[in-house]
């Protein structure tokens, strides 16, 4: 009788041993899951703040073509975001920096170099940086 006692008191152990590793590497995942997860939301708020920098290098370039005159600095808001562009230099030659802010706070700058012909107002990007 005491036989059976130890062996049904050893496997309640081992039961209890394999559930308790289980739980661990279960938790372990999920873990693991949820940083890649954040890793990827932090990918796309980069990227969205990107594409809202370039949106503002449009503009820019949306006000030459309307005005036929190289515009002061502006901002304004976009996609739930703000960008912001500093103009410098002169035509035909000037240069754009676009700060584009995403709604949570990602932040991206475009630096672009352009020549803008005095003709047709076309304009060719010369040099493009993307922080």
């Amino acid at each position: 009788m005491k036989n059976k006692i130890r062996k049904n008191g050893s496997v309640l152990i081992v039961a209890v041993f394999t559930i308790a590793l289980l739980t661990a590497f279960v938790a372990g995942m999920m873990q693991i899951c949820s940083e890649q997860i954040q890793i990827m939301k932090n990918e796309i708020y980069a990227a969205q703040a990107n594409f809202i920098a370039q949106a503002g290098i449009a503009d820019a370039f949306a006000r030459i073509h309307g005005s036929h005159s190289l515009p002061s600095n502006f901002s304004s808001s976009f996609a739930g975001g703000s960008y912001s562009v500093t103009v410098s230099g002169s035509l035909p030659d000037p240069n754009f920096v676009s700060r584009g802010i995403s709604p949570q706070g990602f932040i991206s700058d475009v630096h672009v170099d352009v020549t803008v012909d005095s003709g047709s107002y076309a304009i060719r990007i010369d040099n493009i940086r993307i922080n």
